[in-house]
């Protein structure tokens, strides 16, 4: 397993500059995702200085008040930030972790928490966000709600959210970092961060070890 230990001071800088603009409409010889180089080069980063998890209270796909912190207390969980008009990083990225959680044993599934937070939340509706995540695994939990409530807790894990905007071709793009964060049942912190990179492999290997709150 490729791994590398970061301070979180040093992440939070390299972590900012991790952005994908998701259905730019670039040209074909530019990369879609820009990722700065140190998180490119391994799947896991364990870090020395966990993340403190966001303090986020918005709305699940039944419409009902989801607060991040009360209903993953004591989980593992595993949390990305996408839109579900994107049609490369972010589908990839949750179906990688889903088939990946497959492989875990149902007591563990169970255990597991994986949510899924849009940076779209006008066109990630509730109803639209549910629809999206029950093809690729109804456990995966997500949320959408005020925007600035969203950008200020991805922020919080170094994880950068511009505005949805128009881009030249006239196409609504939402610019958001590709991390995915792993949170212990033990602490409650976040403390494995993962890039785009990461495959179902990387997870698969990696996912019973973060249930039970340990180093991958």
């Amino acid at each position: 397993m490729r791994k590398k230990t970061f301070a979180a001071a040093t992440l939070l800088a390299a972590a900012s500059l991790t952005l994908s603009a998701c259905g730019s409409g670039a040209d074909s010889d530019k990369p879609v995702t820009v990722v700065s180089e140190d998180t490119a080069q391994q799947a896991a980063t364990v870090l020395d200085k966990p993340f403190e998890k966001p303090d986020l209270v918005l709305t699940d796909t039944q419409g009902k008040k989801y607060d991040f912190r009360e209903q993953t207390a004591g989980r593992p969980t595993l949390v990305y930030f996408g839109y579900t008009h994107c049609p490369d990083v972010c589908p990839l990225t949750m179906n990688n972790i889903a088939v990946a959680k497959k492989q875990l044993s149902q007591a563990e599934q169970d255990k597991l928490r994986v949510v899924f937070v849009s940076t779209d939340p006008e066109r990630d509706t509730p109803a639209a966000l549910g629809k999206w995540l029950k093809g690729i695994d109804p456990q995966i939990v997500g949320l959408t709600g005020d925007f600035d409530t969203i950008q200020a807790g991805a922020r919080t894990l170094g994880i950068s959210i511009d505005p949805p905007a128009k881009d030249k071709n006239g196409k609504i793009v939402s610019t958001h970092g590709t991390q995915v964060v792993a949170f212990s049942p033990k602490s409650d912190a976040g403390y494995v961060l993962y890039g785009e990179d990461a495959t179902v492999d990387d997870y698969t290997k990696d996912l019973p070890k973060l249930v039970k709150g340990e180093n991958p």
